[in-house]
């Protein structure tokens, strides 16, 4: 009798912790899904175990659910995989971009140049043709020549920066003196009203003009002279900033005719009768033949500051 009430003892209380089977099990949806735990028990507890057949049906089910399992972490390794590959391949591509730097500095290289102002950009030419006064007085005399002075020789030489070099470039000191003063108050007056990218453009482009007329009349000089007179135009150089200056004087009393100017700091005289003297002189000078004083590289600055003027009257700047 003892022994009967143990043995019922042991199996309500292994009843009791048995766990409940899984009667609804469907293998498509693995949150569902709970392994079937079998504990292995005497004979005489009375526990069924199970036949081989109901073994072989669990073992293909454990196996559909693992491929399951693995098929679909499978797919979420790969589509996060290529989730976080593909910035870095983008990233990666960007760094090839050797334009990159390019651009950066242009705009900047632009942005500064633009941002100067009327007082940076007149200072700026000024220190600039003072400092090749200077380098005459240091540097050799024929590196000068070649690279600082407008000649026939020069261009035929393929030296065409001198086109621009030369109107940096002064040897007499009062010559540097009066070129820079009239390019500091005509100067100003134009970098107040039209910005500093529109002087320096019109300083480099009365430079250039100058140097084309002079260019343009030495090559007359030559072409109607015989013997040395032909080679002693070919090889005459001229320098000096005054083609440039006087693009920048000259447009600046075109835009004023009526304001008073004084003549050497002294004499008033209104700006349009000051203009029309400075013209006529020059078209003397080049008559007379002057050899001084460059009277067509004055009229090619002239020249600039008459289309200069006419671009402004149409609206263009």
């Amino acid at each position: 009798m003892q022994s009967l009430v143990r043995r019922l003892t042991v199996v309500t209380r292994y009843h009791h912790h048995q766990p409940q089977p899984n009667l609804s099990f469907n293998p498509h949806r693995i949150s569902q899904t709970r392994p079937s735990t079998h504990i292995a028990q005497p004979s005489n507890l009375g526990h069924h175990i199970p036949s081989p057949s109901s073994a072989i049906h669990h073992f293909h089910s454990c196996r559909s659910q693992s491929m399951i399992v693995r098929n679909y972490l499978s797919n979420l390794f790969a589509k996060n995989l290529l989730h976080r590959t593909l910035p870095r391949v983008h990233f990666h591509r960007q760094n090839f971009n050797f334009n990159h730097n390019y651009n950066s500095y242009r705009r900047g290289w632009r942005s500064w140049f633009y941002g100067l102002t009327p007082n940076d950009a007149v200072l700026g030419l000024i220190v600039a043709n003072a400092a090749i006064y200077l380098f005459w007085r240091v540097a050799s005399q024929k590196f000068m020549i070649n690279n600082f002075t407008i000649s026939l020789d020069n261009i035929k030489s393929g030296r065409l920066h001198t086109l621009i070099t030369n109107a940096f470039s002064h040897v007499d000191t009062w010559h540097l003196i009066s070129n820079m003063i009239g390019l500091y108050f005509f100067g100003m007056n134009i970098a107040c009203k039209f910005g500093s990218n529109f002087l320096l453009n019109l300083y480099f482009a009365g430079a250039i003009g100058g140097s084309v007329f002079y260019l343009v009349h030495q090559a007359y000089k030559a072409q109607t002279s015989k013997g040395w007179g032909a080679i002693d135009a070919s090889k005459k150089v001229a320098l000096g900033a005054s083609g440039a200056v006087n693009a920048v004087m000259l447009l600046d009393i075109f835009l004023n005719p009526r304001a008073t100017l004084y003549l050497d700091f002294i004499i008033p005289v209104p700006a349009a009768l000051l203009g029309i003297f400075l013209i006529g002189k020059d078209m003397l000078r080049i008559i007379e033949g002057d050899s001084t004083i460059s009277g067509s590289a004055h009229l090619g600055g002239m020249a600039v500051a008459a289309i200069a003027w006419a671009g402004v009257r149409k609206g263009r700047f």
